[in-house]
């Protein structure tokens, strides 16, 4: 509209030159000229659509419980590319395949950036960690030291092992329970789990008390809650002294402390023990990287605060995100028994009668794995995407979006758009049958771990330690919600808000045991 009247201003003038020329008229005509050319160079940029904003708190009241949900009601109604005011922060959230190719793709690098979160500099050492590091030269070396040392496929094979053993352990205490009767609470059991798996491969061992409950489940069950807790810094900087009253900052200190003396705990251990007890096949995350330090392999000095901040990355992204799929998976795989049934029949017909199921067993069980990619459309672990910030202005889609623009990225909505995918409220993992797309970063429809520059390093580890479990838990025993009466379509599917979207019933179910 601005470029249309500019252009009929200026055929105005063109005629009005033809005329004698009148001080006057040209007076006249002049002002009104320069009034709206001021408007057009210097007015504000073109934003995308926003929802009416209240005084000081933008937008912030119409986030909800459910964020994920509450953006994506919105963004039906202003669009998939939509600008918010979170507090005093800018906010652009992204609501389309179309939309998110354009930020992970075509401007992933403006769009590279992280908000450093006051819970982040806190926890992850000024965010010097992976995560939440400003893209640049630091960020692209700790990034590789994941890629290639910590998370590789050679790596997380030679992690088997312990996903084998955690298993194992797993099935036993719901065996145990299947010769008392009764049910068991899968939610807890996959957090158990998950937690030791976790535990295990990044700091060697796990770390449970004398009541049985887990220090290292623990920690990291507090640093979930707290990255997603409320700072006032974070919205209103002009107020971020009220984060120090409420207690939320005394209590993100305490936390890392806690961390901290954790980690200094293990380096220790790891730096007394004996060289003869190494077991170059069964290096944890620790071991490696401090190899890595002694050895000055790396293009930048690995101190051990930089160790640490890369640890609390490994914790925060291998242990909720595991068991929370875990979770979904059954609770769909019981709301839906003809799938329950079918999974159950391609898992026992692969594993046939041995008494341990093995990697190469997973890689036949093509069923299983489209039951696992159709959870993660659903029920994505992080419905939005660790939030992005723009490093410099960019042209997008023809609006201006300032730099130190937050970019949210909801990719629950995405795997939910009925332009993308048929039937999207349902659950239909043959929708995967023959069909390429996946969710490693290339198909932006479906994107749970992200894609691009920022996307998730730890793909494999996690979706081979959710696999081997779930195939484990569907071969050796049948399940049923607890009742006579009770049907799977009656299960409550209700979400707990946070870092990652849990089911806010935990999921109770009655185990039998199968014989193969």
């Amino acid at each position: 509209m601005a470029t249309a009247l500019l252009s009929l201003l200026q055929q105005s003038w063109q005629e009005l030159q033809k005329v004698p020329f009148n001080p006057l008229l040209s007076l006249v005509f002049l002002i009104p000229f320069l009034y709206v050319f001021k408007r057009i160079t210097s007015g504000k940029p073109n934003l995308p659509p926003s929802p009416p904003k209240l005084p000081i708190i933008g937008n912030l009241h119409q986030l909800g419980t459910l964020p994920h949900r509450s953006l994506r009601a919105l963004s039906d109604k202003y669009g998939p590319l939509m600008f918010l005011y979170i507090g005093s922060a800018p906010t652009l959230v992204v609501s389309s395949a179309k939309m998110a190719r354009e930020v992970m793709k075509t401007h992933d690098i403006i769009f590279s950036n992280r908000p450093q979160t006051t819970a982040a500099k806190i926890l992850v050492y000024g965010c010097i960690d992976v995560g939440f590091s400003p893209y640049g030269e630091y960020w692209r070396q700790a990034r590789k030291i994941c890629v290639l040392e910590l998370l590789s496929n050679k790596c997380v094979q030679s992690f088997q092992y312990v996903k084998e053993e955690e298993a194992e352990e797993l099935i036993n205490k719901i065996h145990d329970t299947c010769l008392k009767g009764g049910s068991v609470n899968l939610s807890e059991m996959f957090i158990t789990t998950s937690n030791n798996i976790a535990s295990r491969c990044i700091l060697g061992r796990k770390f449970e008390e004398e009541n049985g409950k887990s220090k290292f489940g623990e920690l990291s069950g507090r640093a979930m809650v707290s990255f997603v807790a409320f700072c006032f810094g974070d919205f209103f900087p002009s107020f971020g002294w009220i984060d120090v009253l409420t207690g939320v900052i005394p209590s993100l200190k305490a936390l890392a402390r806690e961390f901290d003396a954790l980690f200094d705990q293990v380096i220790e251990e790891h730096k007394t023990k004996n060289s003869d007890d190494d077991q170059p096949n069964k290096l944890d995350f620790v071991e490696i990287l401090l190899r890595l330090q002694k050895n000055s392999m790396l293009d930048f000095e690995l101190t051990n605060d930089n160790l640490k901040a890369i640890l609390i990355d490994m914790i925060l992204g291998g242990t909720d995100t595991s068991s929370t799929t875990l979770e979904w998976l059954m609770a769909e795989l019981i709301k839906h028994p003809n799938i329950m049934k079918k999974a159950q029949e391609e898992v026992r017909r692969v594993v046939g009668k041995k008494s341990k199921i093995d990697e190469n067993d997973i890689n036949q069980m093509d069923y299983l794995k489209r039951v696992l990619k159709e959870t993660l459309r659903v029920h994505p672990p992080g419905p939005l995407l660790l939030p992005r910030e723009t490093s410099a202005n960019v042209k997008f889609e023809g609006y201006d979006i300032p730099p130190k623009t937050r970019v949210i990225v909801n990719s629950w909505a995405i795997q939910r758009d009925p332009t993308v995918w048929e039937r999207p409220e349902e659950f239909l993992p043959d929708r995967f049958k023959d069909n390429p797309i996946d969710f490693k970063g290339q198909d932006f429809g479906f994107i749970p771990f992200g894609a691009g520059r920022r996307g998730c390093p730890g793909l494999a580890f996690g979706v081979s330690s959710i696999e081997y479990v779930i195939a484990n838990i569907l071969y050796w025993f049948d399940w049923k919600l607890p009742g006579d009466n009770v049907h799977g379509e009656d299960l409550d599917f209700s979400e707990a808000n946070g870092l990652t979207v849990t089911r806010k019933i935990p999921l109770h179910l009655v185990p039998t045991l199968h014989s193969p």
